[in-house]
């Protein structure tokens, strides 16, 4: 979907607009909106957004929150989310030296439609439970 989209169609139309999309795919430049779904549809993402709705946080209050996430990728997932300015990063001048994360005002716009993602996930989980269960049994 480019820039030349005018307008600003509803949800549906959007999604419309993106699948007939025939652009250069990987090219943020031609494809804004694949661009940041790439970032929000990775796996520590909105998991990390969700533990700061809450408020500031330090790294370790993350990690446990978040369970089973590595030291490494979960320092290379708060420096992904900082650059794109859904975080921020505050250092504290203490001995040894303290960090929290917060949402920006850009994190806190994500949360709307990230809560939306979730209640559906809610509201569906055992209806697509029990759909792999069928596939899973009738591919046996």
């Amino acid at each position: 979907m480019t820039r030349e989209h005018a307008g600003n169609p509803d949800g549906i139309e959007i999604l419309r607009q993106l699948a007939s999309f025939d652009g250069a795919p990987d090219d943020p430049g031609v494809c804004p909106v694949r661009d940041v779904l790439d970032r929000v549809g990775q796996k520590w993402t909105l998991l990390l957004l969700i533990a700061l709705t809450t408020g500031p946080k330090r790294f370790s209050a993350l990690q446990r929150q978040v369970g089973d996430i590595s030291k490494r990728m979960l320092t290379q997932s708060l420096r992904q989310l900082e650059r794109d300015g859904l975080i921020s990063r505050q250092v504290f001048p203490t001995k040894p030296p303290s960090v929290e994360y917060a949402l920006t005002e850009l994190g806190h716009s994500a949360l709307e439609p990230i809560a939306i993602l979730t209640d559906w996930a809610d509201r569906n989980h055992g209806r697509i439970r029990a759909a792999r269960a069928s596939f899973d049994t009738a591919d046996a």
